[in-house]
């Protein structure tokens, strides 16, 4: 196994976690002389060396909900670029390659600006966040994302007085994800958020789960969480960040505009055309719960729709 300073590390060459579990075999095993000089050169390389995160901050902003197991949030995934089979991401994302990798934030801004991962890893200190996630076909979780808010992000290229949206796309790779035709959807992915939606708090532009790095089933290398909103709205595998003025289109609206909405809030009180949205299966829980207006998220949030009619803006 070769260990790699801090400096030159990518994404794709993270040792994997059960070779870290066996780190401290391994290292004993090292010359004396070697390792004293591998302390010297990259202390911050060993805390990243198995995609884990130094120093991250409990939020506020987290739920006091237990978070859903590591393995239920990981292996019961919603990214039809690789499948449609919820069980099935996991495997078929595997080999996704995310480095090296670069979000393209640019539009109404005065600053148009392209960050790599690592300039955005060191935007703002990272901190867990315990968020609710709600998935527009029923089912929910609560997640330890790891990130900051996203407006950390969109302060950095200063948005014009103009700019009234933020545009999200996906990163799209017919060689990468070779069964995205089966999805029948147009890709790449693109999503969409008001300014004043995005740049809110509670709008996170997410680096990791659990304390470690993305799994690319789960978005990797960075995604939106916008915990007040149902899941596809939380955009996966971010690779450009438009503003613009007018309202962007969003690839579920444009699939099925009758049945996925602009705004898409969680509203329990607003059914999907074939289903209920009242209430809500957890992962990892046996009785279904009652789903919560915004998430849960309403005195956070319901300012930003003062006034508007949440029937029609869905």
């Amino acid at each position: 196994m070769l260990v790699k300073t801090s400096e030159g590390l990518r994404y794709s060459e993270i040792t994997p976690k059960q070779l870290y579990l066996e780190r401290r075999k391994f290292l004993a095993s090292l010359p004396a002389a070697l390792l004293a000089g591998r302390e010297l050169l990259a202390p911050s390389g060993r805390a990243r060396a198995a995609g884990k995160f130094a120093n991250v901050g409990k939020s506020p902003l987290s739920v006091a909900d237990p978070p859903t197991s590591y393995k239920d949030i990981t292996h019961y995934n919603n990214f039809y670029e690789f499948t449609t089979s919820k069980e099935a991401v996991a495997d078929q994302a595997k080999n996704f390659k995310t480095s090296p990798w670069s979000v393209s934030v640019e539009g109404l801004v005065k600053q148009p600006r392209k960050f790599s991962m690592d300039e955005i890893l060191k935007l703002a200190p990272l901190e867990e966040r315990i968020y609710r996630h709600r998935c527009v076909e029923g089912w929910s979780m609560v997640a330890p994302w790891v990130g900051y808010s996203l407006s950390v992000l969109l302060k950095q290229v200063q948005p014009t007085e103009k700019a009234r949206y933020a545009a999200f796309e996906s990163y799209f790779s017919t060689s990468q994800m070779p069964h995205a035709s089966n999805a029948g959807l147009p890709f790449p992915y693109v999503e969409g958020l008001r300014l004043d939606e995005a740049m809110h708090p509670l709008a996170m532009l997410c680096v990791g789960l659990y304390g470690e790095d993305l799994p690319p089933q789960d978005g990797a290398p960075v995604r939106l969480v916008a915990p007040w909103k149902y899941g596809f709205k939380s955009i996966k595998s971010i690779v450009k960040i438009r503003l613009v003025e007018k309202q962007p289109p969003t690839t579920w609206n444009l699939s099925n505009p009758g049945e996925y909405g602009f705004y898409s809030s969680v509203n329990p009180q607003v059914d999907h055309p074939r289903w209920s949205q009242a209430t809500e299966h957890r992962l990892g829980e046996f009785r279904r719960r009652p789903t919560l207006m915004f998430n849960g998220y309403g005195d956070q949030v319901a300012s930003l729709y003062q006034g508007m009619d949440l029937r029609k803006n869905y």
